[in-house]
């Protein structure tokens, strides 16, 4: 919920609050260079560049955000909660946790800076870059994802608010990086009316009180980023760029039923590597993504497949 902000500075750059902080510690880990302050966990970041020219992203807990409408040490002990989530599930796809510190009456996580662009609408100019990349690239990171949620699944965790957000291309390095795991679950987990996610990823099992929220239930968020990923989330036939065969596939991953879904995150990779297989004997894979053109036009994106029509609006 949005509140009447209090706008202070830091190195010239705004940060809107619900009430006066003093920030001067964060010039221990660097010179900011961007700060966002939008996250209603109660987490304001900021991007940082450190005397040897490093830069870092730096998640504090402990001021009152101004879209936080919750107390300040709820905020401190949840962020506390990350690190070892982070540590765990340490991997070539996640962005790396370099430290974490209890600093300025609060708590602070370091990672790694990352110059990649987010796949989530709120970010127009890089979702519309994301939207445009090559469809190999998109087969990639889906592939990433499942690749990094398979482990997660052996490691005995599950998925909790995985969206679109969680999702970057590190166009420099060609490389997947996944973030902002925060919600993350030691496995048995139940759902709750208030659980975190995006509607357009959660599982229905996750906001019943007292439902069962495992695998089966990631391999519903699974299939829901493959429509995020090839269909700006719309989960038509019609929108689908890459055949009936492996629309199924991710449409039955998406089932509201959940005995009708894949068993696990590896067999649906297993279905969908298969499926692609065959696709990629039946004919050439798309090196203009399945003949789409991605443009933008004031704001508003289309996709035209010929044939037929694809309507890639964000959801």
């Amino acid at each position: 919920m949005a509140m009447n902000a209090h706008i202070q500075y830091l190195d010239g750059i705004p940060i809107r609050l619900r009430e006066p902080f003093d920030f001067e510690f964060v010039h221990q880990y660097g010179a900011v260079f961007k700060v966002f302050d939008d996250q209603d966990s109660g987490n304001i970041c900021f991007g940082v560049t450190a005397a040897d020219g490093k830069r870092y992203f730096v998640k504090f807990a402990g001021a009152l955000a101004h879209q936080y409408a919750g107390l300040a040490s709820d905020a401190v002990e949840s962020l506390r909660q990350v690190v070892p989530i982070y540590e765990d599930l340490a991997h070539p796809s996640l962005i790396r946790l370099v430290r974490a510190d209890e600093i300025g009456g609060g708590f602070a996580v370091v990672f790694d800076w990352v110059d990649a662009i987010c796949a989530h609408p709120m970010f127009e100019d890089d979702h519309r870059r994301f939207r445009a990349l090559p469809m190999d690239v998109h087969r990639q990171v889906f592939k990433d994802v499942l690749q990094f949620h398979i482990q997660v699944a052996a490691r005995g965790y599950v998925t909790i608010d995985f969206y679109d957000g969680s999702i970057m291309w590190d166009e420099q390095h060609q490389q997947t990086v996944i973030c902002d795991i925060d919600f993350y679950e030691k496995a048995p987990c139940l759902g709750r009316h208030d659980m975190w996610g995006s509607p357009r990823f959660a599982s229905p099992e996750e906001r019943v009180d007292g439902a069962v929220v495992d695998e089966v239930t990631n391999v519903y968020t699974m299939g829901a980023t493959a429509f995020c990923l090839f269909a700006d989330s719309d989960r038509s036939r019609d929108a689908w760029p890459l055949g009936d065969e492996l629309y199924d596939v991710v449409k039955r991953a998406t089932s509201e039923d959940r005995t009708r879904r894949q068993q696990s995150i590896q067999q649906l990779l297993d279905e969908w590597d298969s499926k692609l297989s065959l696709r990629s004997r039946q004919r050439p894979i798309d090196t203009c993504p399945a003949q789409i053109c991605l443009a933008g036009i004031g704001g508003v994106y289309h996709a035209i497949k010929q044939p037929p029509g694809v309507n890639a609006n964000p959801a």
